[in-house]
């Protein structure tokens, strides 16, 4: 099986407008002359860990331990360096259509939560057939957020897709091309988000019958690194919450994830795997859970990530060249802590 056609969609994907498409992929949004990190720290249980210091943390860029130039420990509500925003999105593009209403009813649930009284601000947003739509107002009162999805029902099908290959090729195009919506939504609006994907994921058509031509390489390898750079410079943390829960914990695409979240270092390396929801989550260090019928549980568990975290910024050496594919990696020197954070970035010559 071949996926001709593919680099037509890619290559202009977050490009949008501009005709040199692969130019402007490759242009960061910002500089790397220094990298921010927010940082969890979970204990063995999976919860987050509050009252760490900056001499527990050595930051490790490419194998490099790197001197760390600020650090701050969030708790609670009280960040002084920047503002929470909680983005919530129902994939109704990737979740069968019963599936949606369970997602929505779970939503619901969480923001009726301590009678509407949020945490954070939180948005909504749907992802349909035509394309990515979030409601612009962030809100603490989850109720009012609960009359707009009373107002804006979500799920319905416009686009009449065809079958197999193809129609899985069309959800990919349609889920992956959300990300540039959702970069240009939250462009200026200042501090981090946490978004939160209501979704299965979408078809990640990579295996051993998926051949890509060097066009298509290229063009899904641009797409990577735009994503990459947009996400990191919007303060983006993703997390995927599969609706399906129980029932889909045993499948293949659980855990088939988990082959692609290694950094692409170069067009030849690349799968469309690579662009999966769940590696997206996963390399901005959000969290991936699709084994709990609890989803109004599992968003709470997601928004817990920014009651208690640690925001570090550190100074990477100067890049080898275009697109210059960085691994990063946070220890912590307490036993049993293990910390979760962005994985890699594309650094670009200054």
């Amino acid at each position: 099986m071949r996926t001709a056609g593919l680099a037509m969609f890619f290559l202009p994907l977050l490009a949008g407008q501009a005709p040199d498409a692969i130019a402007t992929a490759n242009r960061p949004l910002e500089g790397t002359a220094t990298i921010k990190l927010n940082v969890v720290v979970n204990d063995k249980t999976g919860k987050p860990v509050p009252g760490l210091e900056q001499k527990d943390f050595t930051i490790v860029d490419n194998k490099q331990p790197q001197a760390v130039l600020s650090f701050e420990a969030v708790s609670g509500t009280h960040a002084k360096a920047e503002p929470v925003e909680v983005i919530i999105i129902i994939d109704a593009v990737n979740l069968p259509y019963t599936r949606v209403a369970y997602a929505r009813d779970q939503l619901k649930r969480f923001l009726k939560q301590e009678g509407g009284q949020l945490t954070f601000p939180a948005m909504i947003g749907f992802l349909t057939d035509k394309g990515l739509d979030v409601q612009g107002v962030p809100t603490r009162d989850g109720n009012a957020l609960v009359a707009y999805m009373d107002q804006n029902p979500s799920g319905l099908r416009t686009i009449n897709r065809q079958q197999g290959f193809w129609g899985r090729d069309d959800q990919m195009q349609l889920s992956v091309r959300a990300f540039d919506q959702l970069s240009q939504f939250t462009v200026g609006m200042p501090g981090r988000k946490i978004v939160i994907f209501l979704s299965p994921g979408w078809p990640m058509i990579s295996g051993p019958n998926v051949e890509l031509s060097q066009k298509d390489q290229q063009g899904i390898f641009n797409t990577i690194v735009s994503l990459s750079t947009q996400l990191r410079s919007s303060g983006i943390t993703l997390y995927d919450v599969n609706p399906l829960g129980t029932s889909d914990s045993g499948s293949f695409r659980t855990f088939y994830w988990q082959s692609f979240i290694k950094g692409v270092r170069a067009p030849r390396d690349v799968q469309i795997g690579n662009l999966a929801l769940q590696v997206l989550a996963f390399e901005s260090g959000g969290r991936v859970l699709n084994s709990n019928n609890d989803i109004a549980g599992e968003i709470e568990t997601c928004v817990r990530d920014a009651d208690d975290y640690y925001i570090l910024t550190f100074a990477p050496a100067a890049a080898d060249g275009p697109n210059d594919y960085r691994a990063i990696q946070v220890q912590v020197d307490r036993p049993k802590l293990k910390a979760q954070t962005l994985t890699g970035y594309y650094a670009q010559p200054q």
